[in-house]
């Protein structure tokens, strides 16, 4: 069980604060990159030095199936999807938190076509789990034995349309509304009962793919509103009634022609008034102003180093740390001032790549995907401090999976294979 320390750290986290990103649901969701989907894990007394060969791994398995999401922890319980061995389906698969298998079940049929592997990380509320295949099917199922509730086909009801990559995200769930973004012709966003599936609403369609983009629920200035990414714009929409209340397209590449779809892996950062992005191909990153009611937004300033490519960033202390793109292989690392856009610093991690990011407890945990190599670095704009590294050796393809901090344990997946690591 989770310390009381813990629990309330957690609960801090998720308190209801003006100007902060937040998950507002009579229950917590639980799921991509932490409490608030901005990759910063509540966990504290962490160790800030490693053993030689790597934290302590406290277990490990091999039979996830193949995969590039993240696990969702909630209590003792572990959560992760992946594919079963022939690889037709998607799978859904329940784990307690000292390695035992309880169950893995077919949910729905993956992507067919370029990186087939599973990605959508489940989104927990409650006793229910939230998925999304790679065909873009939604999918919600009982946690106790993984039994099907109700399924939503994307295609078939809301036309959906995506890029060469199908559908990568984790469902957003509060106020007992499911939010999927389908993109194509029909509609852009829409909102599903959380406990049937039915459609509450649907926001008007921009005639533009869907991204790749789990979306994030703001409060500004005391109005809820959700920000997503499609092929095209980042765009802000109505949690009542789906209205897309401002878009923006103004951020890299044309947006005619055969390169004006972006490639947006990423969930935006919301703080201060302001929303953070930042996506591969030479896009940059950007950070955009709304105005009072949440209905337009102005350009604040851009920079073209730090152009995040599947990884992910963060934001400490007024600094947004992440890695840049360099082709899809190569990348440096890197730390952007919140303030003025300034580069801190952009440096290449000796023989290493770029790849995810996450932090806890004053530290980085970068896991780069082309070797694996996981590493422990101090959070400070001065230079890439590098503690403690260790590399995941087992699994396959790139290392694409997010890694997942709770209660003091570090969860590494690759592939079909997942590392559980003692790190306090």
């Amino acid at each position: 069980m989770k310390s009381m320390a813990h629990i309330k750290l957690l609960l801090a986290a998720l308190t209801i604060v003006g100007g902060s990103a937040m998950t507002l649901s009579a229950q917590t969701q639980h799921g991509w990159r932490g409490p608030l989907r901005d990759g910063i894990y509540p966990d504290k007394g962490l160790l800030k030095v490693w053993p030689e060969a790597g934290p302590q791994l406290l277990w490990e398995t091999v039979e996830i199936g193949k995969g590039y999401s993240s696990p969702t922890i909630v209590g003792n319980r572990l959560y992760i999807t992946g594919m079963n061995e022939d690889e037709t389906q998607e799978t859904f698969s329940a784990f307690t938190t000292d390695g035992k298998l309880l169950y893995t079940v077919a949910y729905g049929t993956p992507w067919k076509e370029s990186y087939p592997e599973t990605r959508t990380t489940p989104t927990i509320v409650g006793d229910k789990a939230y998925v999304t295949t790679g065909n873009g099917t939604v999918v919600c199922l009982n946690t106790a034995d993984g039994s099907t509730v109700w399924k939503v086909d994307g295609v078939a009801v809301f036309g959906r349309k995506t890029g060469r990559w199908g559908i990568s995200e984790g469902p957003l769930v509060f106020d007992n509304k499911v939010i999927f973004c389908p993109g194509g012709d029909m509609t852009t966003v829409v909102a599903l009962d959380a406990a049937t599936g039915k459609t509450v609403w649907k926001s008007p369609t921009r005639h533009e793919p869907t991204n790749y983009t789990s979306p994030l629920l703001i409060n500004h200035n005391g109005k809820k509103q959700i920000v997503t990414i499609t092929g095209k714009a980042v765009i802000g929409v109505n949690v009542d009634t789906g209205a897309i209340e401002w878009a923006f397209d103004n951020w890299g590449r044309p947006t005619e022609g055969q390169m004006s779809e972006k490639i947006s892996p990423n969930t935006p950062i919301y703080h201060n008034g302001c929303i953070f992005f930042s996506e591969g191909y030479d896009m940059g990153s950007h950070l955009l102003q709304l105005n009072n009611d949440g209905t337009a937004v102005t350009a604040k300033w851009s920079n073209p180093d730090l152009d995040t490519h599947v990884g992910g960033y963060v934001l400490v202390d007024g600094v947004f740390y992440g890695s840049g793109w360099k082709g899809n292989n190569a990348g440096n690392w890197m730390a952007v001032d919140e303030k003025t856009g300034k580069s801190l610093y952009d440096t290449a991690w000796t023989g290493k790549s770029k790849g995810a990011i996450i932090y806890a407890d004053g530290m980085l945990y970068l896991y780069e995907e082309r070797r694996g190599t996981v590493a422990l670095v101090r959070a400070t704009p001065e230079k890439l401090d590098v503690i403690s590294e260790f590399r995941i050796t087992k699994g396959e393809g790139p290392h694409w999976a997010h890694p997942v901090i709770d209660n003091g344990v570090l969860y590494v997946r690759h592939g079909s294979f997942m590392g559980a690591y003692k790190i306090k």
